[in-house]
């Protein structure tokens, strides 16, 4: 899907407004989602492969991937191209 957003730390499919974290202003950060981001910064310091391990049981119970493994190998694939996670 085309123009479709994902929150930069976590991969959530960000589909409606409410998904939006925060800014420290209050306004709604597009980049990131509320379980991410709020009030202007990130929820939890957690690495990288800290956050594959909370998303692994969110994406099976989702059913976005058949098993954990490939959940795994799938984000470790992709994570690293979401902003939080980039090398400069």
């Amino acid at each position: 899907m085309t123009g479709e957003k994902f929150c930069q730390s976590c991969a959530m499919p960000l589909t409606e407004e409410a998904h939006f974290g925060t800014n420290a202003d209050g306004t709604k950060n597009e980049e990131y989602c509320i379980y991410c981001y709020k009030d202007g910064a990130f929820t939890s310091d957690v690495t990288m492969e800290e956050m594959i391990e909370i998303c692994v049981p969110h994406v099976l119970q989702a059913g976005v991937y058949p098993d954990e493994n490939g959940a795994r190998a799938a984000m470790r694939e992709y994570f690293p191209k979401l902003k939080r996670w980039q090398k400069n």
